[in-house]
């Protein structure tokens, strides 16, 4: 036997270490639960608050303990919808006593009462809160996120939270009987599209967009000849509004992060900064050019 004929193995054994090689980098990337990679897919899934209500210091903290094995319930501002995509990522079954998302609020500062002693904008992760020592601060609503850590600071119990209009959540249909593949709706639909396999995987919205979701007219031909009477325009309309939602959400969370980021590497500038007295002659040139100012 010479070495050609042992050729074909060897590539077969190659072909194998290397397959066994990529799916351990694959199965590191997404399931060692330590990975960067899952922490940080776990962290765009949260709403950035930085609330401290899960009872770690920031959305990242709680990401990593979620890696960890920290259950998926612990965020308020989150609620069941980020609680039910945090399991999904996780593959775990979503825990019992589900976490329900407390009432909207935001922080308002009783003007007529504020000492201007700042320690509410010291407090606040997202510097939400405006104002100078000794002078009257006040809330910017759009960039609140109502986490209340600005209220125990403050001396004189000035902040109270101020209730907003609560977000009703689009849910789907009821399901009167189950899809049997007919065909029919396929036929006819105006826009080619495929109603079934939309149905199918109405909340999986990555998958709904690779069926044109977008392109449905809500025009209800394919409820009209459904033989399973589901209402399939509904549940796409349901779909669409439920995506908004969560891209609305994505979208908060993403300016709430960087806001955050933002303060804290002030912060560690601020703490990094040296302040050294003036020398003798920095300081006599200073008063010379009061004197000559004045």
């Amino acid at each position: 036997m010479n070495e050609w004929s042992l050729m074909p193995d060897l590539l077969i054994v190659t072909g194998l270490v290397a397959l066994t090689a990529l799916s351990l980098v694959t199965a590191r990337r997404y399931l060692d639960p330590n990975g960067n990679e899952v922490v940080e897919e776990l962290n765009r899934l949260l709403p950035q608050t930085q609330c401290a209500q899960c009872g770690y210091p920031g959305c990242r903290p709680y990401a990593e303990a979620m890696a960890d094995g920290a259950p998926v319930t612990l965020c308020p501002p989150g609620g069941d919808r980020t609680a039910e995509k945090l399991a999904e990522k996780l593959g775990r079954n979503l825990e019992q006593n589900k976490v329900k998302q407390p009432e909207l609020a935001i922080a308002k500062i009783i003007e007529s009462e504020c000492i201007g002693c700042t320690l509410c904008i010291t407090a606040c992760p997202v510097d939400a809160i405006v104002g100078a020592r000794n002078q009257i601060h006040t809330v910017l609503n759009e960039i609140c996120t109502g986490c209340e850590l600005c209220i125990p600071p403050c001396p004189v119990d000035c902040i109270d939270l101020e209730s907003q209009p609560k977000t009703e959540y689009s849910t789907f249909p009821e399901e009167p009987m189950a899809c049997i593949n007919c065909g029919f709706c396929i036929a006819t639909c105006p826009r080619d599209l495929q109603p079934h396999l939309l149905y199918r995987y109405r909340r999986d919205f990555d998958i709904a967009d690779g069926f044109r979701i977008d392109d449905c007219i809500e025009c209800r031909r394919c409820d009209q000849v459904c033989p399973s009477m589901i209402p399939l325009t509904d549940n796409f309309r349901v779909t669409k509004q439920v995506r908004a939602e969560l891209e609305k959400a994505k979208a908060a969370a993403q300016i709430n992060e960087v806001r955050f980021l933002a303060r804290q590497t002030r912060l560690n500038q601020s703490l990094n900064t040296v302040v050294s007295k003036p020398s003798q002659s920095d300081l006599e040139s200073i008063l010379d050019q009061i004197k000559l100012d004045t």
